[in-house]
């Protein structure tokens, strides 16, 4: 029955960076069993945040990047001797379980990820997570216009509204009324990251008899983004 597996020995390119990116399922229907506050619970924005160092932790990417539920893993080293199947599966699984171990909640439904892979070239790395974070702008706009517009008026006028408007029409809408979107903490405009950096260390040379200094790497969460750009990701060793 082993040729009936049509698809297991499908394989990502070899010597190709792939960027995984997971999708939370219905996790519309999951705000509303977990009644998470609109337009940003922070819980569930640190729970994401813990689901992405455990992915960085176990898979080692080369840089990670969320916002709403959605996660991006950018990867050079690829598991599962690039199988798809293992891969698509096995990454969704694991931010799941992460998701329910790190939220401790009665959930009325299991949480569920779903997983794509996209191989990319370095030269496409930037366009890339600059698409994904102007989608987190667009998820921030419309996200505070829509629970803006529900103090005035009821769900489905809101959402009727918002379908018609424009994002600048949106972001004037708010701003007449006192909602500066520029004065909301940068992680809900342009996303979390999660990537090393060095960190320094003072020591002491016996042998040398002198001072020494050493840099040790450490897994960073990133909640202070900048835009991104061609020197964010050099920084970072993303791209040369």
């Amino acid at each position: 029955m082993k040729e009936y597996e049509v698809y297991s020995s499908l394989k990502v390119p070899k010597n190709s960076k792939i960027i995984i990116r997971i999708d939370g399922r219905a996790f519309h229907k999951l705000a509303s069993d977990l009644e998470l506050v609109k337009p940003y619970d922070e819980n569930f924005y640190k729970v994401i945040a813990r689901v992405c160092e455990d992915l960085f932790t176990e898979f080692s990417p080369l840089f990670v990047y969320t916002f709403s539920d959605e996660i991006s893993l950018l990867l050079e080293n690829i598991p599962f001797e690039g199988r798809i199947e293992k891969i698509n599966s096995i990454i969704a699984s694991f931010a799941a379980s992460s998701f329910v171990i790190n939220y401790g909640a009665d959930f009325k439904k299991p949480p569920s990820f779903d997983s794509r892979i996209i191989p990319i070239n370095d030269e496409d790395i930037l366009k890339y997570f600059k698409w994904r974070q102007d989608e987190s702008w667009r998820n921030c706009v419309n996200s505070h216009g829509i629970s803006y517009l529900k103090t005035i008026y009821s769900n489905t006028q809101a959402n009727d509204k918002i379908k018609g408007m424009k994002l600048n029409e949106i972001h004037e809408l708010l701003f007449q009324n006192g909602i500066n979107l520029n004065n909301v903490e940068t992680y809900k405009k342009r996303g979390i990251g999660i990537y090393r950096k060095n960190k320094k260390i003072e020591g002491f040379n016996k042998k040398e008899n002198k001072k020494q200094i050493s840099y040790r790497s450490y897994v960073y969460t990133d909640w202070e983004l900048p835009k991104f750009n061609q020197d964010f990701f050099k920084d970072i060793g993303v791209i040369k």
